[in-house]
């Protein structure tokens, strides 16, 4: 799937993540047994006062997922065996491929037939959280946090942001983050999702200078559409898969407005929520876009298509445009491609839309009213937010002697990242990582670890051809909302959201934009726009009060 060499993940915890901890596959469990709730699977009681490593092995009942590639049994993965051997805690993994882990784990909580805790939860709600936090199925936190966790207390105390964000509406902290910052702000490596990619090799064979304008850019299209059999190859202009987050060519239509980005999320510089496909310039930029459908410049399957067609006619070099996360994942990592510069529009504007993406993640573990060990178990997580054992986590670890290493050791005791020549990352950082929660700081880089190659890649391109241009301040941070708003945000935003991607493509692909215009905004203000944006204000507004405390 997309974005496999990259080492982040959204978080989004869909698909395959770069941090290489999420596939598919079937389930596979480690553990003979179930109890009911109420029960106790730790080993010793109400243990206070904990040191590691413990004099006597307790053992703990943990639910989780992972990869089809890894191993079935966590334990049989070399960071679970050091910090067994460093605790002196055992973990009795049920353990789920990735493709059965929700349905089983929303079983499991629902039924009463708890683990002491869920380490890595798939993506749960923040809805999730509050019910079952309401129901007394997990227990909160906060009171854990400040007296067993003290390398995440430090995190929360230098990064406040963060610690609003993992902070539940009634002011109690049910969750434990995933953080992995790789830059802040317009500098992090999710700032821009849909990257351009232009036939490098095409321009240079056609005399083609590199486009700076969105006149240019229709100009080396044509070209390339006009000059197909001297190309020697079946020339695709321009691909892309329409609403389809990096895939999107929404980065284009920055040159004619405030552009569009994959929830279509926007905050001014004087921090107002818009919406992006109601301003004035996004009618603009799809007028153009259907310029370039009715002089064939499009694909025709970029409309329908996934992503083994839309990889596939890649990996052939058959596009002269298109988009993706990182080009080594369509077309490879050859020189053929570059990125495309940020291009000035009819109105000599040049803009780069933000995507509202974060390396973070506020609910990858929990811990449930079963657990008769709290002290215990917020100890054995802690461990997981030391820096150098949360580098391993993201992305796995040195010296196992049976496969090949993400990482070596040095001597001053810092990881540093190797070569991997041969291997797909993403495959070997599934194998050996473990994901769950961690913290991985800008401040690590060039103390505790190296940075990934393919990672420090990727920023520089952002940097120098990007950000410059990004004219917003601010992107819609990750808020939590209360139950109730929750539900209306989220019943609200998929009506909105799927009626203004099909008239997206549709008037890419038929025009039409101009008449309907006044008819589309009084049907997205009938569908909801007006209220979800009222409510997402709310709590913006809300947020940045808290970054002021």
């Amino acid at each position: 799937m997309k974005k496999i060499n990259l080492v982040v993940s959204l978080a989004l915890v869909v698909s395959m993540l770069a941090t290489g901890c999420g596939a598919s596959g079937s389930k596979s469990s480690t553990s003979g047994t179930s109890k009911a709730k109420g029960t106790n699977s730790s080993q010793g009681y109400g243990l206070t006062n904990v040191s590691f490593p413990l004099k006597s092995k307790v053992t703990m009942k943990f639910l989780t997922h992972s990869s089809a590639l890894a191993p079935s049994d966590p334990n049989k993965k070399l960071i679970f065996q050091r910090l067994e051997k460093s605790t002196g805690v055992h973990i009795d993994w049920t353990n789920y491929t990735d493709d059965s882990f929700n349905d089983k784990r929303n079983l499991e909580l629902a039924s009463g037939d708890l683990p002491d805790a869920i380490f890595d939860t798939n993506g749960m709600t923040d809805n999730d959280i509050l019910k079952y936090s309401s129901q007394g199925v997990i227990v909160p936190l906060d009171n854990l946090i400040n007296k067993d966790m003290p390398n995440l207390k430090k995190i929360l105390g230098t990064n406040p942001e963060y610690k609003s964000m993992i902070t539940a509406p009634d002011g109690h902290i049910y969750s434990l983050p995933w953080i992995e910052e790789l830059g802040t702000g317009k500098n992090a490596i999710q700032a821009l999702d849909d990257t351009p990619w232009i036939n490098k090799k095409w321009l240079d064979e056609l005399g083609l200078p590199m486009p700076t304008t969105t006149d240019d850019l229709e100009k080396d299209l044509l070209a390339f559409k006009n000059n197909a059999a001297k190309l020697g190859t079946n020339v695709i202009p321009m691909s892309f898969m329409i609403n389809h987050q990096g895939e999107d060519p929404s980065m284009l239509l920055g040159a004619f407005g405030m552009g569009d980005n994959d929830d279509h999320y926007m905050v001014t510089n004087d921090k107002k929520v818009v919406y992006s496909t109601t301003q004035p310039g996004y009618k603009t930029g799809i007028e153009w876009m259907n310029k370039l459908e009715n002089e064939g410049l499009i694909d025709k399957e970029a409309f329908t298509q996934d992503w083994n067609t839309y990889e596939a006619k890649g990996t052939a070099k058959r596009y002269g445009l298109y988009f993706t996360w990182d080009k080594a994942n369509i077309s490879g990592a050859s020189d053929d491609y570059v990125q495309l510069p940020a291009l000035k529009g009819p109105d000599g504007q040049i803009n780069v839309p933000r995507t509202n993406g974060i390396g973070f993640d506020r609910n990858r573990a929990v811990i449930t009213s079963s657990d008769q060990n709290l002290d215990l178990t917020a100890k054995w997580f802690d461990q997981l937010y030391a820096p150098v054992q949360s580098v391993q986590d993201n992305w796995g670890t040195y010296g196992d002697k049976t496969q090949q290493n993400i990482f070596e050791m040095t001597s001053q005791g810092n990881l540093k990242h190797l070569p991997l020549s041969g291997t797909a990352p993403v495959e070997l950082r599934q194998k050996t990582c473990v994901g769950g929660p961690l913290a991985v700081l800008n401040s690590y880089f060039g103390n505790q670890t190296t940075k990934p190659a393919d990672a420090a890649w990727r920023i520089n391109i952002l940097q120098t051809t990007y950000v410059p241009y990004m004219k917003t301040t601010y992107n819609y941070p990750l808020v939590f909302m209360n139950s109730t708003d929750e539900s209306q945000v989220t019943q609200l935003d998929t009506a909105v959201k799927t009626y203004t991607e099909r008239m997206k493509a549709q008037w890419i692909l038929k025009g039409g934009i101009d008449t309907d215009w006044n008819s589309y905004l009084n049907t997205m203000n009938q569908t909801g726009l007006t209220k979800l944006l009222t409510t997402k204000q709310k709590y913006l507004d809300t947020y940045f009060k808290a970054q002021k405390k």
